[in-house]
């Protein structure tokens, strides 16, 4: 069955609720250390029991309240729907940080409708941050509306990045930093890229481009940042993608992508 006209705010409502509960039981959690380490992509992309968990309590839930929606999530869930909402959602984005005891780690939901992200959660349970958005509607943090910083020179701005697992793309990430370290204020390497793009929505960074993401890592994150006025595209300006997503204040989004791409 068709959903005709799903209310972003309703769905928005539902991811908020569900990634609230995760990052409650990951935060139970946090203080003994995960059971069962395992590896992903490399030995040091680790996924843990409680990225499991995590992504179980978000999945049963969604089905509970919509059981006609598709699902995709970064622990394998991958499932078909008819009603035109398919859910994104990383479970635990930050393994390593929760991992070791860095407090950079997020919970993050969106909800594509007919293919376009409309609604998204990042919940920072560590610091009980709930940043949300819904398509044309603004971004907000706790409730707050929250904006960009409006910094207006790429070399005075701070920037985040990610690294890949893969050895290889590692090199190639860290060939491309070396070339955009010397032109920025400085350089941040949260951790997490749903996290950083909520730094960017909010003014604690001015731009964050990352290679080899997942849809996962930025689905809400990037509507977040989007909402509260940051550019987001490819390294050459086109939309954003997995391979390459840039989010940025759109003074320095310009200078940025030069940077990038030269």
């Amino acid at each position: 069955m068709v959903d005709a006209s799903p209310d972003p705010g309703a769905l928005l409502d539902l991811a908020v609720g569900l990634a609230r509960q995760a990052g409650a039981l990951l935060r139970e959690m946090h203080a003994n250390r995960p059971r069962e380490i395992g590896t992903k992509s490399s030995r040091t992309d680790m996924v843990t029991e409680m990225d499991r968990a995590s992504e179980r309590l978000i999945v049963d839930g969604l089905l509970a309240a919509r059981p006609d929606d598709g699902i995709v999530g970064e622990e394998g869930s991958a499932r078909d729907g008819s009603s035109g909402v398919r859910w994104i959602v990383d479970p635990l984005d930050g393994t390593t940080n929760y991992l070791y005891g860095h407090f950079a780690w997020a919970v993050s939901v969106a909800a594509e409708v007919d293919g376009t992200v409309a609604a998204g959660v990042v919940v920072d349970a560590s610091h009980n941050e709930v940043f949300a958005a819904v398509l044309g509607g603004g971004a907000a943090c706790n409730g707050a509306p929250i904006a960009v910083s409006g910094h207006d020179e790429l070399a005075t701005a701070l920037v985040g990045t990610g690294f890949a697992y893969i050895a290889e793309r590692r090199a190639e990430q860290g060939a491309l930093l070396r070339r955009v370290l010397p032109n920025v204020r400085d350089i941040r390497r949260g951790g997490s890229a749903a996290l950083d793009l909520c730094w960017v929505a909010c003014g604690r960074l001015d731009a964050h481009y990352e290679q080899g993401l997942a849809p996962w890592d930025f689905a809400a994150g990037g509507l977040i940042a989007r909402e509260a006025g940051a550019l987001t595209s490819d390294f050459a300006g086109g939309p954003p993608r997995a391979e390459e997503f840039v989010a940025a204040t759109p003074a320095v989004h310009g200078p940025l992508l030069v940077l990038l791409s030269t």
